[in-house]
């Protein structure tokens, strides 16, 4: 009887596991994630487009190479009609740089897709949202923290993406990330629940998330589009995204399942304050930069000195044919 009790216990254990398993599964939404592989029966990706310098192989799609003034983005083709969404991105940015890389990639849930432009490869005054994993630093004024930087974006068409200011004029929040080449892969995860935007990352390999920022009263529309994109400059590095997988949250009591929200302005209730732009001083001068400067002057008025001297010993010349 005992044997018959502990047998029922373990197939409804191995039942409820199943089941748990099957919800799980039920939850993500294929037509707005990526992992691999990557290609469907043709060349093309389902689901996703490409632009620019993107590259798709076996193990990775890759945004940008490790080369200069290169730019590309990967697109989902499926607009996002559900409320509640996380989205977690396996990345990897690498390159032969040490102390000196750029620029970094952008995550993006905005109306306009396929868009080329300044920031991180896409559109300036976009509409939604975009978190931004900054490698490289325009030291314009004092910043209050180091690179790379991870940051949240929302912007309704208006705001400008100031390069100069590492964006910290329009940022909602964000947090110090050393995020470059990690010989395993890293993580960011994206939760925006309940007009709640929480960003996590897993950079060192722990399997745990670590909050990076979250932000409260964030009104983002249905029917916006997930995307990623990189670039690089005089500076570069190799910006890969390893996988994307998109999960529908279920919505609270509180929150109106009737209500539309396609046709929302994208707003936050609060931004961080910025800092004032303050222009690098020009760095002195080397020794050696200095003693070539010089050097270049002196030839210069040696130059002019005996060009002088030339000019006046001809015209004495030609002043003495006269009088003979």
């Amino acid at each position: 009887m005992l044997t018959k009790f502990l047998f029922l216990q373990i197939v409804g254990l191995f039942f409820k596991l199943i089941v748990a398993e099957w919800n799980t599964q039920d939850y993500e939404r294929r037509e707005h994630s990526l992992t691999k592989p990557y290609q469907g029966s043709s060349m093309s990706v389902p689901y996703w487009d490409f632009l620019g310098s993107t590259i798709v192989t076996s193990n990775y799609v890759r945004l940008t190479p490790d080369l200069q003034s290169k730019s590309g983005a990967i697109w989902n083709t499926v607009p996002c009609y559900t409320r509640n969404w996380e989205v977690q991105v396996q990345f990897k940015v690498h390159g032969r740089g040490k102390d000196l890389f750029g620029d970094g990639l952008a995550l993006w849930y905005v109306r306009d897709r396929m868009q080329t432009g300044p920031v991180f490869g896409s559109k300036d005054y976009f509409y939604g949202l975009a978190i931004i994993l900054d490698t490289y630093s325009n030291h314009n004024g004092a910043h209050n923290h180091q690179h790379p930087y991870i940051s949240a974006m929302i912007n309704n068409g208006s705001l400008h993406y100031d390069h100069d200011r590492d964006g910290t004029h329009t940022q909602l929040s964000g947090c110090e990330a050393k995020f470059r080449n990690y010989n395993h892969d890293t993580h960011i995860y994206i939760v925006y629940k309940d007009d709640t935007l929480i960003v996590s990352t897993d950079l060192e390999g722990k399997n745990a998330w670590k909050e990076c920022l979250k932000v409260e009263n964030v009104l983002l529309p249905t029917g916006y589009y997930f995307g990623a994109s990189a670039t690089t400059g005089d500076l570069s590095d190799n910006h890969d995204i390893i996988a994307i997988k998109m999960y529908e949250l279920d919505l609270l009591e509180t929150q109106n399942r009737d209500e539309d929200r396609s046709h929302i302005i994208p707003s936050a209730a609060s931004f961080e304050a910025p800092r004032d732009r303050v222009e690098d001083a020009k760095p002195a001068m080397s020794g050696i930069k200095t003693f070539l400067w010089m050097m270049a002057v002196a030839i210069v008025i040696i130059v002019i000195v005996v060009l002088g001297i030339m000019w006046y010993q001809k015209r004495q010349e030609q002043s003495r044919k006269r009088l003979y």
